[in-house]
């Protein structure tokens, strides 16, 4: 009996090692990270710096368009209503976000986030195959790209973006296929996006912009009162027009927001200081020479004349004269919004419009943004799902559902719980987003009423210390954390601090020196087999041709002297208790020559990094 029951247990043993073999097998390509060679990774580095340029360039398209990178369709004003649908601002078209048609319709079209990540994952797969890389072809690599299809999320300071393209990179003997490519653009487009929406919602709640709107209006136009004089009393509308618009560019330009929380009551001084705060620098503009109406009624042409009262016949017993008037106006102008951090901008028009001396009347904001989906328009069934952290606390967060490349919102977790439709899918995702988390996708199928709980990792803030055998450090590094859920880069030392979660990594730190290493012009020559001429071809004989490369003469400005790999498991513990991630490398011989610049390739290979939490 003993006997057999150790053959029992050499038999499960067996089965697992098997089992466990197949897996690394299936799953090797996930489970390792391939390194990139050498004298391949310039061309990828450049790869990435295109696309991280070209994202660059889609972001202040859309913070310059109001959020648009293909224009919505044109639609003309009128004479009643001279808005178009886009304000003309030193000749680029801006969208606006609300605005009154020429036959007098109010219109939206405010652009929502998901609406904003879809126009730039067009922008990018339309402008990817434009980087150039003649520089690496007169090295001799070859570059071969596939067909891009783009994923992006565009988060408060920080825009994510995963890319899917097969791109073949060879070079001699060396040659290397890469599909997968993400990237982390910093940048706040996110929050001034936030703050727009924030403006835009107040204004539409609040009309603050109309009520300014009609004090300038009072102040600098007859509107109504009563004059002590016998004499009528006439005003030139144009000179009232001008002097209007003139008051209104002005006092538009004067408006600012608060920095703080204040009494809705404002102090004199406070007049044009508004009532709401945001993140950013906001200014708001006009200029009488962009699209405007003024009308004015009673009229006679240009003039506004009013006639006295007590000098008629039988009205002499008042013993003195009076002139009242009463005008009624309409004004119409556009305002553009614009809200900056540093270098970066997002701007939007919105139409002022005062009707009879009113302003108009408010429009529910929640109902503000553009069409959503077909597949939003179908929730018919209902799910339940339960966020926690790895503690298992019910959090709050954000939840949508994409399905075949559409993605609608559901809704905000109540206590951790939300329960409401979801449109029906076979295998879509639950998109997770919960502040201070990593963003989660669950792979889901929504055909029944079901039940779903899902556990979020939790992001914790480290400063990055970065020594060079053992010695602080402040030289130009490239330090990566790569795992199977996401790929966080910084550059240090302008960026010291990153937010990581539990997890496996394999942590890659590239550090760099400036250097004038001058690579001296290379005459070589490079011979490979092709199909024989004539018959022999027929039959799949070869022959031997050589072709003579020249590559010429150029400085490396920047160089490896330090740097390694290193998997880690980092743990919840260590996150929690530590405020600063230290990472220690070995320094490199500084090359002086592309033999020891190849040299420091190869050493950096072999390299492993001390990992310290404190």
């Amino acid at each position: 009996m003993d006997k057999r029951g150790q053959v029992t247990i050499f038999i499960i043993i067996a089965i697992f090692l098997i089992a466990l073999i197949a897996v690394i097998f299936v799953f090797r390509g996930s489970l390792f990270f391939k390194p990139i060679p050498a004298e391949i990774e310039p061309v990828y580095t450049s790869f990435l710096s295109c696309l991280e340029d070209k994202t660059l360039v889609g972001i202040n398209i859309l913070g310059s368009q109001a959020g648009y990178i293909n224009l919505p369709d044109f639609e003309p004003g009128s004479v009643y209503m001279p808005f178009s649908s886009q304000l003309d601002f030193l000749g680029n078209p801006i969208p606006y976000w609300y605005y009154v048609s020429g036959n007098n319709i109010e219109k939206e079209q405010v652009p929502s986030r998901s609406n904003m990540e879809r126009e730039l994952e067009n922008f990018l797969e339309s402008k990817i195959k434009n980087c150039v890389y003649d520089n690496y072809y007169q090295q001799g690599f070859e570059i071969i790209q596939g067909e891009p299809v783009s994923k992006i999320l565009i988060r408060d300071e920080e825009v994510e973006v995963n890319l899917n393209m097969k791109l073949n990179i060879n070079k001699n003997e060396e040659s290397v296929s890469i599909n997968n490519h993400k990237i982390i653009v910093k940048t706040k487009f996110g929050k001034l996006y936030n703050s727009a929406r924030k403006i835009y919602e107040y204004e539409q709640n609040n009309l603050f912009l109309e009520h300014y709107a009609l004090d300038t209006l009072r102040l600098y136009a007859p509107v109504d009162g009563v004059e002590l004089t016998c004499s009528p009393i006439t005003w030139n509308a144009e000179e009232i027009f001008d002097e209007l618009q003139e008051a209104i560019e002005a006092n538009t330009q004067a408006l600012k927001l608060r920095d703080g929380d204040f009494s809705l009551r404002k102090k004199e001084n406070e007049y044009f200081i508004v009532d709401l705060s945001v993140e950013g620098d906001v200014r708001f503009l006009n200029s009488r020479g962009w699209a405007n109406s003024f009308e004015v009624f009673p009229s006679e042409g240009n003039l506004l004349i009013t006639k006295p009262v007590g000098n008629q016949p039988g009205l002499g017993i008042l013993g003195f004269c009076y002139v009242p008037y009463h005008f009624v106006y309409n004004v119409r102008y556009p305002v553009l919004v614009q809200i900056f951090s540093g270098r970066e901008l997002f701007q939007f028009p919105v139409a002022v419009v005062i009707q009879g001396n009113r302003p108009r009347k408010p429009l529910n904001a929640s109902m503000v943004g553009l069409t959503s989906p077909e597949l939003c328009e179908n929730k018919n069934t209902f799910v339940q799902v339960d966020i926690y952290d790895n503690k298992f606390n019910l959090i709050d967060s954000e939840i949508s559902y994409e399905c075949f490349g559409e993605r609608c919102t559901i809704g905000k977790t109540i206590e951790g719980t939300l329960k409401k439709e979801f449109p029906q899918c076979v295998n879509g995702y639950i998109m997770i987003r919960a502040e201070g988390f990593e963003d989660s996708k669950i792979l889901y199928t929504v055909m029944n009423e079901d039940h779903v709980e899902i556990i979020l990792d939790r992001l914790h803030e480290l400063n990055v210390e970065l020594k060079l055998d053992g010695k602080s450090s402040n030289e130009n590094a490239m330090i990566s954390f790569i795992s199977e859920k996401s790929s966080k880069t910084i550059v240090y030392p302008e960026t010291k601090k990153i937010s990581l979660s539990e997890g496996q990594y394999e942590i890659q730190v590239y550090i760099y020196k400036n250097s004038s290493l001058k690579l001296n012009e290379v005459d070589s020559e490079q011979c490979m087999d092709v199909p024989a001429s004539g018959v022999g071809g027929f039959f799949g004989f070869t022959q031997k041709k050589c072709f003579d490369i020249k590559i010429p003469s150029q400085i490396i400005s920047n160089v490896l002297i330090g740097g390694g790999k290193e998997n880690y498991y980092i743990l919840e513990s260590e996150l929690e208790n530590s405020g600063v991630i230290e990472i220690n490398s070995e320094i490199l011989k500084t090359p002086k020559s592309i033999e020891e610049l190849q040299n420091n390739y190869l050493l950096f290979e072999e390299r492993g990094l001390n990992i310290f939490f404190k």
